[in-house]
């Protein structure tokens, strides 16, 4: 377990099957990977070369390039095993991008985990073994881990599946990302919690607003949500096409009603000669 001001380590420190980051943008956000071994990293990007993005505007402050994907020559390591997008496997050099190397903490303590004021550092869910969490990486790296999102499914999210195997089930919700879920937690405790209202002090809105921050990253975290399930990476692709097969449709009855109310009775010419006629003799 690393320390609760830094998780910040040396290169000799990592081991296969880590769950590793590094800060970008003036540590605006991190980007996240799986380190397979022999100094390279699997880990989920947006498109080519870009680690991060929303497609927006956003991106003139999040966006992120590798350096294998460069307008210089390709890096003589990992250079020709860049992917123009998806799950990529880049050098940890690369990887890093000039940055510090830092280890993400499974199975940490509640306390603990509040103590990291941050989120995308440090979860309470257990992790799975090195040589399973490995398998997944490399089966992502070769079926893909579906469309990227910055929200709902970006590269950390990418990271904690393969340590943990979990899924969100509702559709509704953030993603696995510690990231999302600190910055929802940061807007939900100022904007939007009546409890700020009960204080009129300070330090009294300062006690309120970071209760409601850590509740709100407490229980946005995977190791005590409720609507997480385990998906074996083999049946990830399955599992996802599943979900857009058994989306909800319009019903029959709601076609019918649909129906009727286009044969309504207040629609119907009958009705409106009547009330033209009534109007005429007005």
């Amino acid at each position: 377990m690393v320390g609760v001001l830094s998780n910040r380590v040396s290169r000799e420190d990592i081991a296969t099957g880590d769950h590793i980051y590094s800060w970008r943008s003036a540590y605006i956000y991190a980007h996240h990977g799986i380190y397979a071994g022999d100094g390279m990293v699997i880990h989920f990007t947006r498109a080519a070369g870009h680690e991060i993005g929303t497609g927006t505007f956003m991106d003139k402050f999040l966006f992120s390039s590798s350096p294998a994907m460069g307008d210089g020559p390709p890096c003589e390591k990992c250079g020709h095993l860049i992917k123009a997008e998806g799950v990529i496997m880049s050098c940890l050099d690369c990887f890093l991008d000039g940055g510090s190397l830092y280890l993400f903490d499974y199975s940490v303590s509640p306390t603990f985990f509040l103590a990291k004021a941050r989120g995308g550092t440090c979860t309470m869910a257990p992790s799975d073994a090195a040589h399973v969490v490995v398998h997944r990486a490399q089966h992502l790296l070769n079926s893909g881990f579906g469309m990227y999102s910055l929200f709902k499914n970006n590269c950390e999210d990418f990271a904690i599946y393969c340590k943990t195997e979990l899924l969100i089930e509702t559709a509704f919700s953030l993603g696995r990302s510690g990231q999302m879920a600190s910055l929802y937690a940061g807007f939900s405790a100022v904007a939007s919690s009546p409890l700020r209202f009960m204080t009129t002090s300070v330090a009294g809105l300062a006690v309120v607003t970071s209760s409601m921050y850590c509740v709100g990253r407490y229980v946005s975290d995977m190791g005590v949500r409720r609507d997480v399930i385990k998906v074996p990476v083999e049946r990830l692709v399955e599992h996802w096409v599943q979900n857009v097969t058994l989306a909800p449709a319009p019903s029959q009855a709601t076609a019918q009603a649909t129906q009727t109310d286009a044969a309504a009775p207040g629609d119907s010419p009958e009705l409106l000669k009547e009330l033209a006629k009534k109007e005429c003799v007005i």
